[in-house]
């Protein structure tokens, strides 16, 4: 697995891989809700100066990609005060990728890229409904941080707030 920072001709089709991978959750949400998602993993937040959009690939094929926000950035687009740390969104892996080491992969990355500029800690927001991903984060060491958690949609679905210190 190669772990790179995404090219700019790879933007559009990232941004595609991504809804592709989170579509399994519009089952499990409102449709108001997967509309705020689609509409928060499909935008051009990722764009803003300092973001490193970055991809693994294996065997030449992008398999995941993930956003890592630079402190004091507007993250989630006015949904969350600017934090004080770097900030991870955006993380998906392909269906047929999933298991392979991919996303613990991402993450390590952007906690490497943040120890690297001397930042202590690192933080990433998700729901309940996205299992996988909490067990993962839990396993990492991610912390609660209620404080800054939001609700997107309106609909009681709370998008929570985790913080790792580094």
């Amino acid at each position: 697995m190669k772990i790179r920072n995404a090219l700019s001709d790879e933007v559009q089709y990232i941004r595609t891989q991504r809804i592709e991978a989170y579509s399994e959750h519009a089952k499990v949400v409102s449709e108001e809700h997967w509309q705020a998602l689609k509409q928060a993993i499909s935008s051009e937040a990722d764009e803003q100066s300092g973001v490193e959009l970055i991809v693994a690939e294996i065997e030449g094929g992008i398999v995941g990609s993930v956003a890592l926000f630079p402190p004091k950035s507007d993250a989630y687009e006015g949904q969350v005060d600017e934090l004080d740390y770097s900030e991870i969104r955006l993380l998906a892996v392909t269906k047929e990728a999933r298991g392979k080491g991919v996303a613990h992969a991402l993450l390590t990355e952007c906690i490497e890229r943040t120890k690297a500029k001397g930042y202590d800690a690192i933080g990433l927001h998700t729901a309940d409904f996205m299992e996988g991903a909490i067990k993962l984060y839990g396993r990492m060491g991610f912390e609660r941080l209620p404080e800054h958690d939001f609700e997107p949609a309106n609909d009681g679905v709370i998008v929570k707030a985790f913080r790792l210190g580094i």
